[in-house]
């Protein structure tokens, strides 16, 4: 055989520096973490076993990481601010250099919100029996109120003077949703301000740029679900401020076009999360929460689409309960009290969005999901006759339900 040209040898002799390299990493590696640990051992205080120790050196070892991610949220939160600030310029330059900041009237607010219990918050410190369904659930009378601008000062005074602050009486639950709400009230006003021609305003910067107002109803979102997840009593008035905000947005004809393009996906889970929230809760006095929680439902529901959503959401969830009961009634088998009763929010709920349809919304009830509603209507009669005995109440609902699904045709001429 005959011999290496000088380049092939000096390739070999390469290869082998490499491997060789390789190999002193890797025993430098070993070396490296044997020294280590028994620099551990020998530095361990009396009394604390090495693995204790050990997980005292990850959570000290962990802190400047979590540090950092305070840190980089802390930006990313200055950055959404920036360019809230900078839409809001483009759109009405002087709407925010003259009412870019909440007056005096909303710190006084504040200083009443910790201090004075609105009614609606009284209700909610008692044992949660005795409940007022036509308060909870008179959601597209009287309860309109909840997003409308204060009248008394006429419609040349802004209603972002009800505005509240960034630094709220609970920092670490209200301060995370008070910029969002603030950004679209914002908004809110300058559409009320445009309209009675007090300000010109120019909503095309929307179509250019509308992720500022998607992150902030997002950001509003999540929120919210943190404050339904954990509900404290009694509710405060921010909490229903921003559930109002929330609704104006998604029902404005200006506002609402651009968030459901980029945040259907996220009010659908938000929609997703209550249905569960209601039908997860478990504690004693829970009824009135899900009362609230249902009565958020049908303010999210006075968006067409939102509300056509909302009925597909909760047909196989209803559905689903139903024939729980029946197989526990067919098997004499136990059945689950708690879920039973958690059930009947979200049947007012789907009631009530099925009877608004029903008189005359743009969205008929034709048009809701076929499938899912076939599903539901399939062999119901049977269901409402097995459980009418045992479960009289629910039977009624379903019962209710149906006949809104499947009207009675009009009688011909």
């Amino acid at each position: 055989m005959g011999s290496s040209s000088p380049q092939e040898a000096q390739e070999k002799s390469f290869k082998a520096e490499i491997r060789g390299g390789r190999e002193k990493e890797v025993w430098f590696l070993k070396i490296s973490k044997l020294a280590l640990a028994f620099a551990i051992i020998h530095s361990k205080p009396a009394g604390q076993s090495c693995r204790e120790y050990i997980e005292h050196l990850a959570r000290a070892a962990s802190e400047p990481e979590q540090g950092w991610k305070s840190r980089a949220e802390a930006l990313e939160a200055e950055v959404l601010r920036l360019r809230q600030e900078l839409l809001l310029h483009k759109i009405c330059p002087r709407f925010c250099l003259e009412n870019g900041k909440p007056d005096a009237s909303a710190k006084t607010l504040v200083d009443q919100e910790c201090t004075i219990p609105t009614s609606s918050s009284s209700q909610l410190e008692d044992s949660g029996c005795d409940v007022s369904s036509e308060c909870a659930f008179d959601s597209f009378g009287a309860a309109s109120a909840l997003h409308q601008p204060a009248r008394d000062g006429g419609a040349s005074k802004p209603w972002l003077e009800r505005a509240l602050p960034l630094n709220l009486c609970s920092p670490s639950r209200e301060e995370s949703l008070a910029a969002p709400v603030q950004f679209l009230q914002h908004l809110l006003e300058i559409r009320q301000l445009s309209e009675g021609g007090i300000l010109q305003a120019d909503f095309a910067e929307l179509e250019k740029d509308s992720s500022a107002v998607c992150h902030s109803v997002s950001r509003l979102l999540e929120g919210l679900t943190v404050f339904y997840s954990q509900p404290a009593f009694p509710f405060s008035g921010f909490l229903t401020e921003a559930v109002g905000v929330l609704v104006s947005v998604l029902t404005d004809t200006k506002l609402s076009n651009h968030v459901l393009k980029k945040c259907f996906r996220k009010l659908e889970e938000f929609e997703k999360s209550l249905i569960q929230i209601i039908l997860r809760a478990s504690s004693v006095n829970r009824f009135q929460a899900l009362h609230a929680i249902a009565h958020t439902l049908v303010l999210l529901a006075r968006n067409n689409l939102l509300r056509k959503s909302l009925i597909s959401l909760l047909l196989p969830e209803v559905r689903q309960v139903a024939e729980q009961l029946l197989q526990a009634h067919q098997l004499q088998a136990e059945w689950d009290i708690t879920q039973y009763e958690n059930i009947f929010p979200l049947c007012m709920v789907l009631e009530q969005l099925l009877q608004k349809e029903a008189e005359g919304s743009k969205v008929s009830s034709s048009e809701c999901d076929e499938g899912g509603r076939s599903r539901f209507l399939e062999d119901l009669d049977r269901v409402v006759l097995c459980l009418s005995d045992e479960f009289p109440l629910f039977s009624i609902c379903l019962w209710r339900v149906s006949v809104l699904l499947n009207p009675a045709p009009a009688p011909m001429d």
